[in-house]
């Protein structure tokens, strides 16, 4: 499912860059450091990582060969480099980085509890451990419009539904999460961010894809049940009168400090 690079950024590649920036900017983490982007898809955090953190280097993980392929693409930078890694086994040192990020990716690895154990494994003492997830029960737009139509058609879309699918993209998981992971300071950020598409088709068109658990319902879908789910979000979205579709993408983002060595997982 998450393999092509230039459809997920038709999807919500866009937008996550805006989050990115959003992000950092509420870490505040100074320049000359090393950072990890773990789960660094395409490359939309570790691009905005350097261009508004100066850090001295920047690792990308991720588990596909074709996002990475295209974090290579954007990138193209010689203090970033990309390679193959699970979140929950991170192929790296311990105290290696001074920022440990993620953008997008917890929610979808096996395990999150121990990929947070690893966040904080590699990152250094003092050092920054955060992430961000879409908020899907509520504020991802695009996302919350899809599914409450596609379960309207069809009820058993609902086992689909990122916001019933995963509870963790919520402030008190994540606030736990990153607690029970050792680190200090935990706090959790609403990040939103505008989400304008130029027409329908703008809204639509991404979603045959293939990229992500909605683009992949609606592959699944007959031609012509995927004509009626795609009319019924033409009449449910809202429309400016230039045609456009103004929508919000919010994110919930979560940090902490390595202030003392964590707890051993099991």
């Amino acid at each position: 499912m998450w393999a092509v690079g230039d459809a997920y950024e038709a999807y919500v590649g866009r937008w996550s860059r805006r989050v990115a920036e959003a992000f950092l900017s509420w870490l505040g983490v100074p320049g000359g450091l090393r950072w990890l982007d773990v789960g660094c898809g395409t490359g939309a955090l570790s691009a905005a990582v350097l261009a508004v953190a100066d850090p001295v280097q920047i690792v990308g993980v991720d588990t596909s060969e074709g996002f990475l392929a295209a974090a290579r693409a954007r990138v193209g930078d010689a203090r970033s480099t990309f390679r193959i890694g699970d979140a929950g086994a991170l192929p790296l040192p311990d105290r290696r980085f001074d920022a440990v990020v993620s953008g997008l990716a917890l929610n979808f690895v096996d395990d999150p509890r121990r990929a947070a154990a690893e966040f904080a494994r590699v990152a250094a003492l003092d050092g920054v451990a955060a992430a961000y997830v879409w908020d899907y029960a509520e504020g991802m737009a695009m996302m919350r419009h899809f599914w409450d139509a596609a379960v309207a058609l069809d009820p058993a879309a609902s086992e689909l539904d990122e916001g019933r699918r995963f509870p963790l993209c919520r402030p008190e998981p994540l606030q736990a999460l990153w607690t029970d992971a050792g680190l200090d300071g935990v706090s959790v950020k609403a990040i939103d961010v505008p989400a304008v598409f130029a027409d329908f088709d703008d809204y639509w068109k991404p979603f045959l894809g293939g990229q992500g658990p909605a683009p992949g319902y609606v592959m699944s879908l007959t031609p012509e049940r995927r004509r009626a789910l795609r009319e019924l979000l033409r009449d449910r979205l809202p429309h400016a009168p230039d045609g456009s579709i103004p929508l919000t993408v919010r994110a919930w983002a979560v940090r902490g400090t390595l202030k003392d060595e964590p707890p051993i997982s099991e």
